[in-house]
């Protein structure tokens, strides 16, 4: 609102949230030493379906004009090799070769976290879509946005006259805390939870000109097409590994956790996870499960793609959860 209306970047329309053809799964990818946490987040991205279709239409290379490296590109030809490769596994080089460009901070070699890696390869591929004069109000438009972009809504109410606040925030991904939870429906819960500002936080209310207490609810405004959540297992105050069993479902409404709880379900279906296995977060391991196009789960570890059920997948110590709407 007060905003000017975004250049449309990539009209949603044409997201095809359904794979466009169905296959058997593709490659696993060769681990290189410590390259884990980047084999799973490729696999995560290459089984998310209106990413993999739009990258397998070629749409991107046919008018990328960026010079050197570009994430798309690299994700495009990927996508393309594990996908249509008769081998049983592959090396993602281009991926390895450009680590650097997508992530400073990554060294090769050395183990890093997966959610970071994805992080910076979902901002690296949205830098691919933007243009150097693009204006800020269509920052938000980019196919990276329109598949895993949403919008959270955080309403501060005055305690003293009542008064709301309502600001917008954009996000490609949630981070939940797990400690005090059992499953992924109560940690939502706690999050749409409606909580009393610290003292600390100053808040002078515009209305009632007052310096006065303030409750904030933070819930989902707009739902991402793609719905991405990192269950933090990293004790922020100590570092040690949270090893708990979180329980989550294999259909998520979104609807109870949203600014408009009276419409229709906003059923999510689970595709993929990426699960961390290890005494600490520093060390150890990861490993993932997607569905494939064919329907059917598949437990990757590296260069290994086996077939699981969900009930496999379900009892999984999960680290990222991926939802499709």
């Amino acid at each position: 609102e007060g905003m000017p209306l975004p250049q449309r970047i990539f009209p949603p329309e044409k997201i095809s949230m359904d794979w466009q053809q169905r296959q058997r799964p593709g490659a696993g990818l060769f681990n290189l030493g410590n390259t884990c946490y980047i084999n799973v987040i490729l696999q995560c991205l290459t089984y998310t379906p209106p990413l993999a279709n739009y990258l397998l239409s070629y749409k991107h290379s046919q008018s990328c004009q960026q010079p050197g490296f570009c994430m798309m590109c690299t994700m495009e030809a990927h996508v393309r090799k594990v996908l249509c490769s008769s081998a049983t596994a592959i090396l993602p080089g281009a991926v390895l070769r450009d680590l650097k460009f997508i992530g400073e901070e990554f060294e090769y070699g050395r183990q890093e976290n997966a959610y970071e890696f994805l992080r910076c390869t979902l901002d690296a591929m949205h830098r691919a879509c933007l243009s150097c004069n693009l204006d800020v109000s269509s920052q938000e438009t980019t196919i990276v946005y329109q598949i895993f972009g949403g919008f959270m809504k955080s309403r501060v109410t005055c305690l003293s006259c009542q008064a709301v606040v309502d600001s917008y925030k954009a996000f490609l991904d949630v981070s939940l805390d797990i400690r005090t939870a059992s499953s992924l429906t109560t940690v939502l819960e706690d999050c749409v939870t409606p909580k009393q500002l610290d003292q600390k936080e100053c808040f002078r209310c515009s209305k009632c000109k007052k310096k006065a207490a303030a409750s904030k609810k933070v819930t989902v405004h707009h739902a991402p097409r793609v719905l991405t959540l990192c269950l933090e297992r990293a004790d922020q105050w100590t570092g040690t590994k949270i090893s708990k069993f979180v329980e989550y479902p294999d259909y998520l409404d979104l609807r109870p956790y949203m600014s408009d709880t009276a419409g229709e379900p906003l059923l999510c279906s689970l595709y993929a996870i990426v699960v961390h296995s290890g005494d600490t977060c520093l060390e150890g391991h990861f490993l993932c499960y997607a569905k494939a196009s064919n329907g059917l789960w598949y437990r990757m570890d590296d260069e290994s793609v086996d077939n699981c059920d969900i009930h496999t997948v379900l009892g999984q110590q999960a680290y990222l959860l991926f939802y499709a709407r």
